[in-house]
């Protein structure tokens, strides 16, 4: 099995950023991607961004552009720089591997 932990969630106002990072625990991780999600308060959990073992990326159309995904396989961890942070980003953040559950997931607030 695959356990995730995120972190480098926080408080940033409009326009900033913020690198979160996702560390992976268990066998399985270079060939397998990984994904980040997100859950606002009262809204439906959405797919963020995905990374492929090859490096594949995708993105939802509200972050393409500012947040980039990336992974350190020697490092067993997946990475999101989200970049020009808007309010509407704001939610709980979630790293998946195909074989893990949920993990904690990581606050991100965007606000003045």
């Amino acid at each position: 099995q695959v356990q995730v932990v995120e972190s480098g969630g926080g408080l940033v106002q409009p326009g900033g950023s913020l690198r979160l990072s996702c560390a992976a625990s268990g066998s399985p991780f270079s060939t397998y991607s990984m994904t980040w999600y997100r859950q606002a308060p009262g809204k439906q959990r959405e797919l963020v961004a995905s990374i492929t073992y090859s490096n594949l990326t995708n993105y939802a159309d509200s972050v393409k552009g500012r947040f980039t995904i990336s992974r350190d396989n020697a490092k067993r961890t997946v990475y999101l720089q989200m970049n020009n942070l808007k309010a509407e980003d704001t939610a709980v953040y979630y790293c998946r591997h195909p074989l893990s559950s949920w993990g904690p997931g990581t606050q991100v607030t965007v606000s003045s």
